[in-house]
């Protein structure tokens, strides 16, 4: 029996999508807003990404949580023991994960919706008007 090297099957698939990317490569979209502002008409497989989840994370944690602090901590402490503790520290990564990534960008204020890192559509909460809108002004800028 044939065995392949893992690094040929690695290569082979770190390559691929380089060589395929601009055939197949579809704009990347990301939505950014809070609780308070929430987008709508969000096509599917579209991740929207709340700037205020870290913030209401942690006052969803510290709810009901005792004044003394020795007390409270032994009270995370016992919460981050249980099974379900995974599901909230990666909540908190995806959080953090997407503040960051709004940093990155440098994005201003919410509703936004980028295309492909470059172009922002603020003030919209409807995704997909805003693709619309986003889709016009790419027209405008083809034709001068």
């Amino acid at each position: 029996m044939e065995r392949h090297h893992p690094r040929r099957w690695l290569a082979a698939f770190v390559l691929f999508p380089c060589l395929a990317g601009p055939a197949l490569a579809e704009p990347a979209i990301e939505v950014f807003t809070t609780a308070g502002a929430p987008a709508v008409n969000v096509p599917s497989g579209l991740a929207v990404i709340e700037l205020d989840a870290p913030g209401r994370l942690d006052a969803e944690l510290s709810r009901d949580l005792p004044a003394d602090p020795d007390v409270a901590a032994a009270m995370m402490r016992e919460r981050m023991a249980t099974p379900e503790w995974q599901e909230t520290a990666d909540r908190y990564a995806d959080s953090y994960l997407g503040l960051a990534r709004a940093w990155q960008l440098g994005i201003e204020k919410v509703p936004a919706v980028v295309i492909d890192g470059r172009q922002v559509i603020y003030g919209q909460p409807d995704v997909a008007e805003a693709l619309r809108e986003a889709e016009r002004l790419m027209g405008q800028e083809g034709r001068r």
